[in-house]
């Protein structure tokens, strides 16, 4: 008979701007799993993040990649082919993750800020790896992991080792290499494997695998840099491909998908529109360049993936340990016009989601459910037995879907990039609405690279009213950043 570990509930304290209140609760957080047998110790947490990975490497996509590994671990996971991002950039996704706060109740919204020591509402939060460790836990990070600074104090509490980035972007294409500049190049790389950060994280993580003897169990996070640009990688992984065989232009791209969009979305659109202008369809082979350097640092992640993975199933831990493999966020690369992230359409909202459940359950199902990195944190709090963390968590705990994929779930996934600017996929349907008022709505049944709007289509007028009752009526202050 499975273990029930359970805590009663506090008094909670959340602000969000100039709203503060107590909610006085009496929750309990339970850990029930019928394959933990009393005694045992909690399950241990492999979370894996890329960063910028799209769709491209599931079956759905028309897009043909090579990831052997994540092939294989799909296979032995639960597969969440509609999980979404609280926001469309790095630093603000990965605030809501480790936090469990949306965007709009931090003011958290955009890359370029500083969130976790401008925020009142983070600076309050326990971070995920402050909850683990107050909870028992071992706490392990390497690579890309909040992409922005926390206080130099706090940053000592996050992890139990010497957690570090290995790097960065970096290595960067040579001039001969950059389309625009170093960030946007592409190129082949001849140097040893060790060059690139996340090959050194790689490294550090086979090491904790192979050495971890503690009797804690652990909290283990390694953040990969790529498939980010620039877009280097070892040749090797170029050489899976033979560009001229790439299936281009991409399935989501339409000569005239801007039409219906209104100002709002070409705004976003041509956050980084130089690039587009001059390295998009009016100059195919710059684009199939692109493509070829975006698919060989996402099977360059991969091969990655596979050797922690590896080391881990041959580990003492491979079978209590819950593996997610997910992104940040998505990336367009010419759909919609854009190179990049940013904008609140699929292709950037949309997250590759895997979780692995020790004992093999329910391994392979594919969950079609739509649901949010927001909700890892709340259902990890459930599944590993933590401690009731200091802030109200704004997700849902997903432990239903990980038992039975095929369980009714009501609850829309929320991608929200500035103050006003609000998208939602609930079910098959996409609403967007910018802050002039202006929406989107598409029906991913249909047209599931969102090329027809259908906000002025009348038979749909009821539905659109039903999704604006979930657009946030306060939105915190932003912290300013940058678009892009």
């Amino acid at each position: 008979m499975g273990k029930v570990i359970c805590e009663s509930g506090r008094l909670l304290r959340s602000w969000s701007g100039s709203r503060v209140f107590h909610l006085a609760v009496c929750t309990v957080s339970c850990f029930v799993a019928s394959h933990v047998n009393a005694g045992d110790q909690r399950p241990n947490v492999l979370l894996i993040v890329t960063d910028d990975q799209n769709d491209y490497a599931s079956a759905a996509s028309g897009v043909e990649v090579e990831t052997p590994h994540l092939n294989r671990l799909r296979s032995q996971s639960i597969s969440f082919s509609n999980a979404y991002c609280a926001s469309p950039v790095c630093g603000p996704s990965r605030a809501a993750m480790f936090s469990g706060l949306y965007p709009h109740h931090t003011g958290a919204y955009l890359n370029g800020a500083d969130p976790w020591r401008t925020s009142q509402q983070l600076d309050a939060a326990e971070t995920l790896p402050e909850l683990f460790r107050r909870s028992g836990y071992h706490a392990w990070g390497m690579g890309k992991l909040f992409h922005a600074k926390l206080p130099e104090a706090r940053a000592g509490r996050q992890w139990d080792n010497n957690a570090r980035a290995n790097g960065g972007f970096a290595p960067f294409g040579d001039e001969q290499h950059q389309f625009a500049g170093k960030f946007f190049s592409v190129q082949e790389w001849d140097g040893p494997d060790t060059d690139f950060p996340d090959v050194q994280s790689a490294n550090e993580a086979i090491r904790f695998l192979n050495t971890f003897s503690d009797e804690k169990s652990f909290f283990m996070v390694y953040g990969l840099w790529r498939p980010h640009n620039p877009w280097t990688a070892p040749r090797r992984f170029f050489d899976l491909y033979n560009r001229e065989k790439i299936v281009f232009p991409p399935p989501g791209y339409s000569s005239d998908d801007l039409a219906d969009v209104p100002k709002g979305g070409l705004f976003l659109s041509e956050i980084f529109g130089q690039r587009w202008k001059g390295f998009g369809d009016s100059n195919p082979e710059a684009w199939k360049r692109i493509m070829h350097g975006y698919l060989a640092c996402t099977s360059f992640a991969d091969w990655n993936i596979g050797r922690v993975m590896e080391t881990l199933d041959r580990s003492p831990h491979r079978d209590n340990t819950i593996v997610i493999v997910t992104s940040d966020n998505g990336y367009h690369v010419g759909e919609k016009h854009h190179y990049g992230k940013s904008t609140l359409w699929e292709k950037s909202a949309n997250v590759p989601l895997l979780i692995r459940m020790p004992g093999k359950q329910n391994e392979g199902a594919v969950c079609g459910s739509t649901v949010g990195l927001i909700d890892l944190y709340p259902t990890l709090q459930s599944m590993c037995a933590l401690k009731t963390p200091a802030q109200r968590l704004d997700g849902h705990d997903l432990s239903p879907l990980l038992k039975d994929p095929s369980t009714s779930w009501s609850y829309p996934a929320i991608t929200t990039y500035g103050e006003g600017r609000f998208s939602m996929r609930s079910g098959p349907w996409r609403f967007i609405r910018y802050p002039d008022g202006k929406e989107e709505l598409y029906d991913h049944r249909s047209d599931p690279h969102e090329f027809k709007n259908l906000t002025d289509d009348s038979n749909h007028a009821d539905r659109q009213k039903s999704f604006r009752k979930w657009i946030p009526t306060q939105w915190e202050r932003s912290l300013g950043g940058r678009n892009g």
